[in-house]
Parts: C-alpha cells; sequence; structure tokens
C-alpha cells in the first residue's frame, strides 16, 4: 500500500506536479487533492463552516484501479460519493441558516431536524436520472426514428444519431439549470472554485488578489470531462452492435466504465496541452460550455474556495505557496 503524506511533513512536490479540483456546492466549494477533501461554506452571519478529512484512492485499496483507463472509473465513483458528501454538507449548513431564520421570526417555534437522507439513495436517484436522461431517452426516440429515417438503421448512422440526440439534451438541460436563480450563485462558486485552481497551478499564493485575475474557464473541469464522455460514448458505443432494443441499453449501461475511462484518459491528455494545435481544438466544446456553468465570482466567494483549498492541502500534508513564503 502506497506511503501517505503525513500532515506534520510537508510535501516537496512544487504546485503544478500535484492535480487539485473540486466542485461548486451550496454557497460553498468542496476541494480535493490526492489524499484529503475539504468543504468549505458561507454561512448568512458571514462566517465559514468548514470540514475535511484524508482521502485514500480506491487504487490503494486495489492497485490494478490505478491502472490507464480503468483508474478513470474509479476516480468518476468517488468523486460521486466526495460530491454527494459535500453537497450534503452544504444543505445541512443552509438548512442551520433558514431553521435560524425562521426561529427569529417565529420565536418559541421548534427547529426542524436537519436532513436525514441518506448519501447512497441521493446517489441511486441520481445516477438513475442520468441513464434515463442521457441513455435510455435519447436509444428511445433513435429507435423511433428509424421508421421515418431508413438511413438510421445503418449501425454507424444509428450511433451518430443516438449521440447526437445525447448531446441536444445534454445542452439543453444545462441551459434549463442555468436559468434557475439559485443556480447562478453555485456557478459563481464554481468560477471561484477554478480561479483559485488556477492560482495553485501557477504557483502563486493563495489570496483573493492572485486568484481574481485568474480564468473561470478550466480544461479539467467536469462539464468539459462530460463533453468527452458524450463525443466517446459514440465511438464505443458503435463498437459493439446489437439488435434488440434491451441489449442495447443494457449494453450501454455496462459500456460506461470504458466509456468514462477513456474520456478521462482524454481530458488528462489533452488538458495541460490545451493551448496547442489539436488538443485546443477538443478541448474547445468544454470550455464554451462552462461559459454557462461558470459566472465571476466575488470576493468572498473567492475566499471561501482559498479557505477549502488550504484546508484540504493541510490535510494532506502540503504546504501552499502562501505557507512556504511565510516560513
Amino acid at each position: 500500500m502506497p506511503k501517505q503524506p503525513s500532515p506534520k511533513q510537508p510535501s516537496t512536490e512544487s504546485p503544478e506536479d500535484i492535480l487539485v479540483g473540486g466542485q461548486a456546492v451550496i454557497e460553498g466549494v468542496m476541494m480535493r487533492t490526492p489524499r484529503a477533501t475539504a468543504v468549505a461554506v458561507r454561512r448568512m452571519d458571514g462566517s465559514m463552516e468548514v470540514t475535511g478529512k484524508p482521502v485514500k484512492r480506491l487504487s490503494d485499496f486495489w492497485k490494478p484501479l490505478s491502472w490507464p483507463v480503468v483508474r478513470g472509473f474509479a476516480v468518476l465513483l468517488q468523486s460521486l460519493v466526495l460530491g454527494m458528501r459535500a453537497l450534503n454538507f452544504s444543505i445541512n449548513a443552509a438548512m442551520k441558516d433558514e431553521e435560524a431564520a425562521q426561529a427569529a421570526r417565529k420565536p418559541g417555534r421548534a427547529a426542524k431536524a436537519g436532513s436525514t437522507y441518506p448519501i447512497a439513495l441521493s446517489m441511486a436517484a441520481a445516477i438513475a436520472v442520468a441513464v434515463l436522461l442521457f441513455i435510455l431517452l435519447p436509444l428511445w426516440i433513435t429507435t423511433l426514428l428509424k421508421g421515418p429515417i431508413p438511413a438510421i438503421h445503418n449501425w454507424l448512422v444509428f450511433n451518430l444519431v443516438d449521440g447526437l440526440i445525447r448531446v441536444v439534451i445534454f445542452l439543453g438541460y444545462i441551459v434549463l439549470v442555468s436559468m434557475l436563480k439559485d443556480i447562478r450563485r453555485v456557478f459563481e462558486y464554481h468560477g471561484a472554485e477554478h480561479k483559485v485552481v488556477y492560482t495553485w497551478e501557477a504557483g502563486e499564493e493563495l489570496t483573493v488578489g492572485n486568484a481574481r485575475g485568474k480564468s473561470t474557464l478550466h480544461p479539467r473541469c467536469g462539464t468539459s470531462f462530460l463533453m468527452f464522455v458524450m463525443v466517446t460514448s459514440i465511438l464505443v458505443f458503435s463498437l459493439f452492435k446489437f439488435d434488440a432494443f434491451w441489449a442495447i441499453f443494457l449494453s450501454r449501461l455496462v459500456l460506461v466504465p470504458l466509456v468514462s475511462g477513456l474520456s478521462y484518459e482524454l481530458i488528462r491528455l489533452s488538458a495541460p496541452r490545451s493551448g496547442k494545435g489539436f488538443f485546443r481544438l477538443i478541448v474547445l466544446p468544454g470550455l464554451g460550455l462552462q461559459r454557462i456553468t461558470t459566472k465571476e465570482p466575488s470576493d468572498d466567494q473567492l475566499e471561501v474556495a482559498i479557505r477549502s483549498l488550504k484546508e484540504a492541502l493541510e490535510l494532506d500534508g502540503i504546504q501552499s505557496r502562501g505557507a512556504q513564503t511565510a516560513a
């Protein structure tokens, strides 16, 4: 089992060698370092509530999960679990503020209990919706179109149409969600997360001033990853031909790990080369989509993202740039 960095022994790796990433949550940001995760949430009174813990990679438990392609699906599964936990933490913090506000408006009213929905149930619901919207629905529509459009009987054309419908549904979903007022705040925190990650990757001190001028668009974003998945799925699904509707549907479910693994490798390969030729072209769709899913954050939102990353770095035993400067 790989040796874990001790919180008391700062890593000697440079910022560009240590991949960090994150996720926006309700009024906050979750940040992930190689072996730790942290969440910082802005409370209604202006304070920050922070939580974090060391995290082992799944490959620490089983070495094959570190192999190329295989590791992509492992990372996706762990990211889903950590993301749900972070979201649950932010929801509970928001509920505390709402309960306090209700108590102030109606003194003597008992506070409601916090969320009791298990993370597993939330994940199951999210996965079910994703399967329905992005696998079953496009497949059903494409099958219906085989009647009026005979060309779709060709397997390659079938998968191309299926993939295009999947992309349209995905883009429509993003656009519709972006119209919700509360989601704009989440997109602002998403932008803050990207700016702070860029600051870390530049080897600069983690300050609002340094982060403010960075871009809100990042090639390793989960939004870009999903775009890679949409395109990669067209190619992978075309390699395995089935005739029956349910056989096609089940094959798509079985192939999800392969599609996500290949997409992960593509995004890892292209991200550091995103400013060059061919790689610039393949990251452009994801960066374009991020113009919807990220918004310019305020300074107090940048503070939250910075606090989250610093907490994760400390738990991982990695010195932030600011700590190295002050030492």
